[in-house]
């Protein structure tokens, strides 16, 4: 079973729900992300621009 959850709040990707499972991340803000993007943001948080 495949269900629309939301929208990637970076680049505007469809988020789904397969089988129970999300397809991407819920952070504690109720955003969404997409799995690369939220592995970009990680990665920008752990090694800011100076």
């Amino acid at each position: 079973m495949t269900e629309l959850v939301g929208v990637c709040n970076e680049c505007k990707k469809e988020v789904y729900c397969l089988d129970g499972f999300l397809n991407g991340v819920l952070t504690g803000n109720k955003e969404i992300y997409c799995f690369n993007c939220h592995d970009k943001l990680v990665i920008q948080k752990e090694e800011p621009q100076s």
